[in-house]
């Protein structure tokens, strides 16, 4: 019910603001539970962040915890001609090579002309494993012959290059075709005539002719092992890339060499010790994330001199301290009697954890497989703890977060509850008020009325 305008009409009273007044006192409850509200969302935004921070760690334990997590090689090239990469499965060891040959796409062009022919007529696209493709141009002009080359998606494709005037003047053109691939599987021959033309030996080879060349021919690329001695081996590739030469190493080459070239695979220890400091670096996060927001700041202003204190939102919650009490005791237990410490894992004084370099390097560099058992026990260990705390489904804080968002929802609902309580509140303290100045009013007229009898009445007398 919207306010009738009542203010004063016989009482002089402000209505509106007696009645905003009362409403203030009456909408107090609202008030606190819209500021619980307020309060909860912050705090369940926290858990949010410092839970994603867990499953970060999680997952980067989980990596590490493989036996294979260090397993990193790098691999260098005796040649700038020669590049290599390593992937799963590599291994320490070298092998040499001289580049015989490197991948090409068969290109060719026909001479130079005005229109391909007089007429239509077929032309047939034959491959090196005898595969025959009749295409069929719409017309004799080159356009169309382009054209039906194309839309064939045969592995080649047909463009048409300028290549001057003729003495009266008419503008010539070559006719150039590539294979869309390199390789000699991704050769082809290019015939006038049908594709029974080709089998009877009828047709014309369109690069043999007058004017016409093989621009460059489709060829495989090709590296010697062991060159000059009696187990030389030739190994070829469609392309560039060779990805056999060892085990999980990819190899690439852009120049012929005759002189062998070196590929050496070794163990890249940069990227061995970024796997475990990793680990230190992700439980870093989370311990910095924790501090500052279980910390107690005081702050006074400088007008009033008064000092306000506020705690931090995670201080208190069992959830998160024990969440990262166990996280810690996982980084720091040992591994089979083996302290972390002995890769470079070392717990402060403060419960933080350093990562030592120098000492995980000489691990590394003493006992590759000892290092990588201890590196992959704690890892697990770890990524147990941080899983249980964050884990999508059963997580502690996951299971926190939760429950109160089922807080903020029920207090919600309460807001909403009491917003409907207030408007009926106000609507009653309108009606009141309305009354008391209709009362007023009616008050009002009878004693002028019984003014005016008086006064008759005198008069009379």
């Amino acid at each position: 019910m919207s306010s009738l305008g009542i203010d004063g009409l016989v009482s002089g009273l402000n209505t509106t603001d007696l009645i905003n007044s009362l409403m203030t006192i009456e909408q107090v409850p609202q008030t606190l539970l819209k500021t619980k509200v307020t309060s909860t969302n912050s705090f369940i935004s926290s858990l949010q962040t410092i839970n994603g921070l867990f499953q970060s760690l999680a997952t980067k334990a989980t990596a590490a915890a493989a036996p294979t997590s260090m397993s990193l090689f790098t691999a260098t090239s005796s040649s700038s001609s020669v590049t290599a990469s390593t992937g799963n499965g590599a291994a320490t060891g070298s092998v040499s090579f001289t580049v015989d040959a490197t991948a090409a796409a068969k290109v060719g062009v026909t001479a130079a002309m005005a229109t391909w022919s007089d007429q239509a007529s077929p032309l047939t696209l034959v491959k090196p494993d005898g595969t025959q493709v009749e295409l069929a141009p719409a017309s004799g002009s080159l356009d169309d012959t382009v054209s039906a080359i194309n839309k064939a998606a045969a592995g080649v494709t047909a463009t048409k290059v300028a290549s001057g005037t003729a003495a009266d003047g008419t503008k010539l053109y070559r006719l150039q075709v590539s294979s869309n691939a390199t390789g000699a599987a991704n050769g082809f021959s290019l015939f006038r005539g049908s594709a029974a033309d080709v089998e009877a030996g009828t047709a014309i080879d369109v690069f043999t002719q007058p004017g016409a060349a093989v621009v460059r021919q489709a060829t495989d690329a090709a590296v010697t092992l062991y060159t000059g001695t009696a187990a030389a081996q030739t190994i070829t590739s469609a392309s560039n890339s060779f990805a056999d030469l060892l085990p999980g190493v990819s190899v690439s080459v852009s120049t012929t060499s005759a002189d062998p070239v070196t590929v050496t695979i070794g163990r890249d220890a940069a990227k061995a010790q970024s796997v475990a400091s990793g680990l230190v670096d992700a439980f870093t996060a989370i311990s910095s994330y924790y501090s500052q927001n279980t910390g107690v700041t005081s702050t006074t202003s400088p007008t009033t001199g008064t000092t306000t204190t506020t705690a931090g939102v995670l201080l208190g919650d069992a959830t998160t301290r024990s969440a990262m009490q166990r996280v810690g005791s996982a980084m720091s237990t040992p591994v089979n009697g083996t302290s972390p410490s002995t890769i470079g894992i070392v717990i402060q004084k403060d419960g933080t954890f350093d990562f030592d370099q120098d000492v995980f390097q000489k691990a590394l560099a003493a006992d590759p497989a000892g290092t990588q058992a201890i590196l992959s026990g704690v890892a697990q260990n770890v990524a147990d703890a941080a899983n249980a705390a964050s884990d999508k489904y059963t997580g502690s804080i996951t299971t926190s977060i939760t429950g109160q968002q089922s807080v903020v929802k029920d207090l919600n609902d309460q807001i909403d509850a009491w917003t409907d309580r207030l408007s009926m509140r106000r609507a009653t303290l309108q009606a009141q008020y309305t009354a008391l100045e209709t009362s007023l009013s009616s008050l009002k007229s009878q004693s002028s009325w019984l003014t005016s009898q008086l006064s008759t009445l005198s008069t009379s007398s």
